[in-house]
């Protein structure tokens, strides 16, 4: 895939050492669903690959750096990541740690590559959408709130677990999904609809497969939720409740894209493939 092509001229330079080893590690694998709603929403409108590649490449490295962290025993605590031992525990947590800071600042020096976008203005604004989806006014603040209800004695409501996800998960989805139209300069408004209920819906089905899923599946430890005592969707809507829920934003997010006919075929294929991960 071009993604992992990119991923791997950026970390070429860094030879052989740990950190850089385990950046490759760390980088290998996955969904690639933000990669895919990236170069997807730019391809739909008139943006070629080979520009829009390094937006994915960018987030795929924002993502794995998130995934490294989240991992760490202060955090999740998780051994498994992609059915394959997590970067603490195959290196060590420092190592980790140095590996979430240098992901963190590719993603970023990815984004400046004169390849995206010839005009240094438009390259700016990804930068700076990316930091925000990214930092205290996205992904680091869901994170934040997630961990802050692991000990508190109230449990979320579901409009508190809502806003908690789309900070956590939906803020890099909405992103994705939002480059082409920003490398376009095209109206961002259908995709970000599309994102927002993309998003929740892909976070309803994580804690459905949290609750029904197989490890070796998954590639993740499942049952944590429950073992720790969070409130989720399926907590609080049930099972069932929480698979029509699922399948209503699926049918949102198809529906935002209304406007592009057509051509979003792949996308909507994409919001199908949300609920269809053995939910």
């Amino acid at each position: 895939m071009q993604v992992e092509s990119c991923l791997a001229e950026m970390l070429l330079p860094l030879g052989t050492a740990p950190v850089a080893e385990a950046m490759r590690y760390a980088t290998q694998g996955g969904k690639r669903i933000r990669a895919f709603l990236v170069m997807e929403s730019a391809a739909l409108h008139g943006v070629s690959d080979a520009a829009s590649v390094w937006a994915a490449a960018a987030v795929e490295a924002l993502h794995a750096y998130s995934l490294v962290h989240d991992d760490l025993p202060c955090m999740d605590d998780d051994d498994l990541r992609r059915g394959q031992p997590t970067v603490h525990v195959k290196w060590d947590e420092a190592t980790a740690v140095l590996v979430g800071d240098a992901l963190q600042a590719l993603a970023f020096e990815c984004l400046t590559r004169p390849e995206l976008h010839p005009d240094p203005s438009i390259r700016l604004a990804l930068v700076a959408s990316l930091a925000r989806a990214s930092g205290a006014q996205g992904m680091v603040m869901g994170q934040a709130l997630d961990i802050a209800a692991e000990t508190s004695t109230e449990s979320l409501s579901l409009d508190q677990i809502t806003r908690l996800q789309a900070l956590k998960t939906g803020a890099l989805i909405g992103w994705s999904a939002e480059v082409g139209p920003v490398l376009a300069g095209d109206d961002p408004e259908p995709l970000r609809r599309y994102a927002g209920a993309l998003g929740l819906a892909f976070q309803i089905a994580d804690d459905i497969l949290d609750v029904t899923g197989d490890a070796a599946k998954t590639g993740k430890r499942v049952g944590k939720d429950a073992d720790a005592g969070k409130a989720t969707f399926v907590s609080l809507l049930g099972l069932n409740g929480a698979r029509d829920r699922a399948r209503s934003l699926v049918a949102e997010a198809e529906a935002a894209l209304t406007p592009y006919g057509g051509k979003a075929e792949a996308l909507r294929e994409a919001a199908r493939f949300v609920i269809s991960r053995e939910m």
